[in-house]
């Protein structure tokens, strides 16, 4: 397991409200241990990048996900950005991304890619704020419990 482990686990524990709306279940070990191994088809989990962001005191506060070359080559695909519940609204979400996006350019990548739930209203506000555009809604999407809506979104590099 990722030194990390506890930490991860901690913060998914602080933004359980996300874990529930996604999947209908709470926070679990196999919850932090996807986040470890999970990464999408085609694309080489040893490439991409599993961030956290952490506060002065060490708290961890937030968590990112990126791959590489999914679903085209050339693409940056955020798999997920979490934020500790109690730290949303404050810019941090805007400043991960931003590291997010140097990291993908630093790599190659042309366009930068997202999915989000369709409940999740102020997620997809923050995406949009942030210039991304709709490419698709996919319909019947499993996560968990659940079956959602998921619209996929990008923006230019």
């Amino acid at each position: 397991m990722p030194a990390d482990t506890s930490a991860v686990r901690d913060l998914y524990d602080r933004a359980a409200d996300f874990v529930m709306l996604e999947s209908g279940m709470a926070p679990s070990d196999a919850t932090v241990a996807e986040f470890f191994s999970d990464c999408p088809p085609g694309s080489d989990l040893a490439a991409s990048c599993k961030l956290g962001m952490f506060m002065p005191d060490g708290t961890l506060v937030a968590i990112a996900d990126m791959a590489f070359g999914y679903p085209e080559t050339g693409d940056a695909y955020v798999g997920l950005l979490l934020a500790d519940q109690n730290c949303r609204g404050m810019g941090l979400g805007r400043i991960f991304l931003e590291q997010l996006s140097g990291i993908a350019r630093a790599r190659g990548a042309s366009r930068q890619l997202i999915a989000v739930l369709d409940e999740n209203t102020r997620g997809r506000a923050f995406w949009e704020r942030e210039g991304f555009r709709l490419l698709q809604s996919i319909p019947d999407f499993k996560a968990g419990l659940k079956t959602h809506i998921v619209h996929r979104m990008w923006r230019p590099l």
